[in-house]
């Protein structure tokens, strides 16, 4: 008889855990992920994916088991085997008192060992190690104990939510995903071996190209080779020659006044069939692009025009520079070597940790790699325009300022233009002063 209590108390334990492994399973699962399995038909999906949609039902239904399970093994542990436990220590001798009370604490502290590693801790680390295929597993049983018990679950989930009414946490979770959660999900899976560095790499690239304003990525009007369209071809090809780009702004007159652009294959075709006047021959349009434009917004227009290339203006209508593929596809995945030569690295980490930057840096990819926030209001889209924006005028070489722990010390110039950056923890930089 005792043996089939203990086996009782033992069955009424697993259940408890399969409970419980189902509850941490529905509740960890990701509704995207069970989305997926639905769709490719995997048994049980569809029911998981209800019951995570409606917790307070599926809550309830849970605890209505483990609150029956916990019941009914209290009575058998408590009742009978207790008092079996209490009869055989008298039978060795130990006085009846004592041996009620030993007997019935003995019982009580193994089956809450039992429950706890058998009912609670190992289910819920194993729903924890695959949460969407335990919950797909649990879901049509657990669907079926709700609707058996659907009286008791209604009033269990309508208490439940006036009580969390009367708490003031009547509002449905928030479920949309941050950015800084998403940054974390791809370092994780950077970290599992899902994504390589370069993927991470590139991902992150593409959510900061989202961020960002076309003046963030577009190359400045003072790096733009222009070309007057009176210019004579042998001019043009010899500024072809000299720069080795391959397009070129045109503009009449006035540099503000931008007429188009030109290519260096049309130029030279132009020319290899000697014609006249070839600068207006193979002129071209190219769209008009707004600096507050999104960088995203950039590919689309980018796309359709012929030249794969846009002018930037401001609102006031001057010329601010251009955006060409290559620069969203730089921003994305970093600069690439040029022909004859290497491009200017963006950062240098030097032996001692710091770093040493380049002006036309992306301040938002620099204040991340220094892991710091990044402002939300600001008119500068580079690591020049931030130390400008920090220090309120043009500095000098060897000048520097401390910002949440980092010092920024500017170590070249270039005219008026900021060239070099040196970044490197402020303490450090302390602790080799003294």
């Amino acid at each position: 008889m005792a043996s089939i209590e203990i086996l009782v108390v033992v069955v009424l334990t697993i259940i408890n855990g399969l409970l419980a492994m189902s509850e941490m399973a529905v509740a960890s699962s990701r509704p995207a992920r069970l989305k997926t399995m639905a769709d490719q038909n995997v048994a049980g999906a569809r029911a998981a994916l209800a019951l995570s949609a409606d917790p307070g039902r599926f809550l309830s239904t849970v605890q209505i088991g483990i609150t029956l399970i916990g019941i009914i093994a209290g009575a058998f542990s408590g009742a009978s085997l207790g008092a079996r436990a209490g009869e055989w220590l008298v039978a060795l001798g130990v006085p009846r008192w004592w041996a009620e009370i030993t007997g019935f604490g003995t019982v009580v502290a193994l089956i809450t060992y039992l429950s706890l590693i058998i009912g609670e801790l190992v289910p819920k680390q194993i729903a924890l190690r695959n949460p969407e295929r335990i919950a797909c597993l649990a879901a049509p049983a657990m669907t079926l104990l709700a609707r058996l018990a659907a009286p008791v679950v209604w009033l269990l989930d309508r208490s439940g939510r006036l009580v969390l009414t009367l708490l003031g946490q009547s509002h449905v979770r928030d479920d949309v995903m941050t950015t800084a959660e998403i940054h974390t999900m791809i370092a994780e899976a950077e970290s599992a071996g899902v994504l390589e560095p370069e993927e991470r790499s590139m991902i992150a690239g593409v959510m900061r190209l989202g961020d960002r304003p076309v003046r963030g990525i577009m190359i400045p009007r003072a790096d733009v080779k222009m070309v007057d369209i009176k210019a004579t071809p042998a001019e043009l090809g010899q500024l072809i020659a000299d720069s080795g780009h391959s397009r070129f702004v045109v503009y009449r007159g006035n540099p503000d006044t931008v007429v188009g652009v030109v290519q260096a294959k049309d130029v030279a075709a132009a020319l290899l069939r000697k014609r006249s006047g070839a600068i207006r021959q193979v002129l071209r349009q190219a769209p008009i692009i707004p600096d507050t434009v999104d960088a995203l917004d950039v590919v689309a227009m980018l796309k359709q025009s012929g030249v794969h290339i846009g002018l930037v203006h401001d609102e006031y209508g001057h010329f601010e520079g251009i955006v060409t593929v290559a620069d969203v596809l730089e921003a994305i995945v970093g600069a690439f070597r040029e022909e004859g030569g290497a491009p200017e690295p963006e950062a240098v980490e030097r032996d001692d940790g710091s770093l040493l930057l380049a002006g036309w840096a992306p301040i938002d990819g620099v204040l991340e790699r220094l892991n710091l926030p990044l402002p939300p209001k600001r008119d500068y889209q580079t690591l020049a325009g931030f130390v400008l924006d920090q220090m309120g005028r043009l500095p000098r070489v060897g000048e520097s300022f401390n910002h949440q722990g980092w010092r920024f010390e500017v170590v070249d110039l270039d005219g008026k233009r900021i060239d070099k950056v040196l970044v490197a923890r402020a303490a450090t930089v302390t602790h080799r002063a003294r």
